[in-house]
């Protein structure tokens, strides 16, 4: 009997990266998707939520009717407080970043290529939008994660030989989750650590333009418990 298929969900998307969050680790989170990685709690691990503009030791994000009008992240949303949170000036939460103090950022992107480049930042002939903090973070954070969606609305991949928009950083993606599964980035691009239920390998690679690797220890995706 074939397993059923399942897309993760994305909240499930950013639990999964944020299990691979380290003991003591200073953890960037970028606007969008990025922000639900704070909503997973470990409690045998301390992770300090940073926001670029100066929240640092936040916890999940507000639910409705417990919203605190002046504690929010980067892109707006209400965040619960912590014990030891800290309030500090912009340009203190960027010196933070600039002095490579952020142990790993988590940012969405349009693509990412099997060499580690990402972009996430413009779509030419398309207003608005700039790269704001993701140059910054891409170039100073001690690991750079990426959660996306696996393919375009149109149904095209984003994980690709190369990227086709302009890049935000070269070479700085270590780790990748999409809607289909966990991959890790290496000298020999992406390898496929965990798949989505019910979707095989060949069946991800048909929706992806770069070659995949498969894991030795491949196994289905891990959720929460």
């Amino acid at each position: 009997m074939t397993a059923e298929k399942t897309k993760l969900t994305r909240q499930q998307m950013c639990d999964r990266l944020a299990m691979e969050f380290q003991d003591g680790w200073i953890v960037n989170l970028g606007v969008g998707m990025p922000t639900l990685c704070s909503n997973y709690v470990d409690d045998s691990r301390e992770i300090i939520n940073h926001s670029e503009n100066g929240v640092v030791g936040y916890g999940p994000l507000a639910t409705e009717g417990n919203e605190d009008r002046h504690l929010v992240n980067a892109g707006g949303q209400h965040v619960t407080p912590m014990a030891g949170m800290g309030i500090v000036h912009h340009a203190d939460s960027f010196m933070m970043i600039r002095g490579g103090m952020i142990d790993v950022t988590v940012m969405g992107a349009y693509e990412v290529a099997e060499n580690g480049d990402f972009a996430n930042w413009r779509i030419p002939n398309r207003k608005g939008g700039g790269i704001g903090g993701a140059m910054d973070l891409a170039a100073c954070a001690q690991r750079v994660f990426i959660a996306m969606e696996h393919t375009t609305r149109e149904g095209g991949s984003r994980l690709l030989k190369r990227c086709k928009l302009p890049i935000t950083a070269p070479g700085v993606v270590k780790m990748l989750v999409t809607d289909l599964g966990l991959f890790g980035i290496s000298p020999e691009g992406f390898e496929l650590l965990e798949n989505a239920p019910g979707w095989n390998p060949e069946e991800i690679q048909e929706l992806t333009e770069a070659k995949i690797k498969i894991s030795p220890g491949l196994k289905e995706f891990r959720f929460r418990d």
